[in-house]
């Protein structure tokens, strides 16, 4: 009985080391933060995040990371069931700000102000403003895409009076849409022929130009005020634009090589499109914010950030997953091997010198000019291709055709409206 006893002792003591997650050697078990995101995930990027970014925070602080890729669908709907029952399996959420402002409508996400601070980083704070809903902080900004302005630096010798290099380098309030007009006018008379090129090709993204960038800079919004008289302000001054831009824009989907081959010295396309300008030519190119209209700023930013959900069962390891994430270093590994921008001020000073870092430093200073107008890309669905489609009509019609803009923008809005209104979502 005494060596039964005995052996049932080492049994039961056996059994609470392994009840306790201890074993050998004294180590805990490893805890795994589930992690889903919406980004990073075609196949090649999924790679990179799996086997590299990952793995090295596992290195480092012992903590594995379940990386869940996802639809926008799947994820609210699995959040919401998640919630609703009180089981909440999710630890980390990556999403674009669009998904954040409706899961933060929702109540679904922690308010992140009470958490320790992330040192030795300076989020961009336009982004900083955004991450922050209703007086709570739900997101931290992860990753960044944009549209901006591309020079190639003998455009600079050809300044309009009034206007310095640094003024477009850094965006102050003489970088102005009619400084724009005034520098193109003296391109075209210096050079013979439109120094300035866009995208507006089949396939080209000049309509992100029109709704994102030119329309808010003179109206304040995107489609709210479409047919206003600051709008039609707004397409004459386009109309007087465009004899300054080269004829071939309305056949170029992107921008690269107009500007490598000489066509054009200056140029405005998403990142992802002029990168290989940049990459090639590093040394004759820069990128610089955008101009100002009567408005402000007005750009695109496709921003995306990091979440914890109300009831994540690993919140402190979560934390540190977004700490890992949005360290300089890492957020520059993250633009070298997928090519999203850091949303962090110090990434810059850690790239190398080099292509990345004029793109990088072109978009952070984009993002921190004083007077940004940040626009999201309104998230309508399936209905998306006919925004798109009402602001190319206009373009023809007005730019292209000649027609009277009041007549053309007073006929086309309606329908755009009314896109809005069957979505369901405040006209932007």
């Amino acid at each position: 009985m005494k060596r039964l006893l005995g052996v049932l002792l080492v049994g039961l003591m056996a059994f609470a080391v392994v009840a306790s997650g201890c074993i050998s050697g004294g180590e805990k078990e490893k805890v795994t933060v589930t992690f889903l995101s919406t980004q990073l995930n075609p196949p090649e990027e999924r790679a990179f995040v799996k086997d590299e970014l990952l793995k090295e925070f596992t290195s480092e602080t012992g903590i594995d990371v379940n990386f869940v890729p996802i639809s926008y669908t799947d994820m609210v709907t699995r959040l919401e069931g998640e919630e609703k029952t009180g089981k909440v399996t999710i630890d980390v959420i990556g999403d674009l700000h669009g998904g954040m402002d409706y899961m933060a409508s929702k109540g679904w996400l922690e308010d992140l102000s009470s958490m320790p601070k992330l040192e030795g980083r300076t989020f961009i704070s336009t982004f900083e403003k955004y991450a922050t809903i209703n007086g709570k902080k739900v997101y931290v900004p992860w990753m960044s895409a944009t549209y901006v302005m591309v020079v190639n630096k003998e455009a600079f010798n050809y300044l309009p009076e009034g206007l310095t290099q640094e003024d477009v380098m850094k965006g102050t309030d003489k970088w102005t849409y009619d400084a724009l007009l005034e520098w193109a006018k003296k391109l075209k008379e210096a050079k013979g022929q439109p120094e300035l090129g866009f995208p507006a090709g089949p396939k080209g993204l000049f309509v992100r130009f029109l709704h994102g960038y030119i329309y808010p800079s003179y109206t304040g919004y995107q489609a709210k005020e479409f047919d206003s008289s600051d709008a039609v302000q707004m397409w004459n001054y386009l109309k007087e634009l465009w004899q300054y831009v080269h004829p071939s824009s309305t056949t170029w989907d992107a921008m690269a090589d107009p500007l490598l081959k000489g066509e054009v010295l200056i140029a405005w396309d998403h990142t992802a499109r002029i990168k290989n300008a940049i990459e090639t030519k590093p040394d004759q190119f820069v990128v610089v914010p955008v101009p100002r209209g009567p408005k402000g700023r007005g750009f695109i930013v496709v921003l995306a950030g990091l979440a914890i959900p109300k009831g994540a069962p690993h919140k402190d390891e979560a934390w540190k997953l977004i700490d890992y994430l949005t360290k300089p270093e890492t957020q520059v590994k993250v633009l070298e091997k997928v090519g999203f921008f850091p949303t962090v001020k110090e990434a810059s000073g850690k790239l190398p010198e080099g292509p990345l870092k004029i793109l990088a430093e072109g978009v952070a200073a984009q993002s921190s000019t004083s007077d940004a107008l940040v626009v999201m890309i309104p998230n309508l669905g399936d209905k998306g291709g006919q925004f798109k489609e009402y602001y190319k009509q206009a373009f023809e019609r007005i730019v292209l055709n000649g027609e009277d803009p009041a007549k053309v923008t007073s006929e086309i809005k309606p329908n755009l409206v009314g896109l809005f209104q069957e979505v369901g979502i405040e006209t932007p």
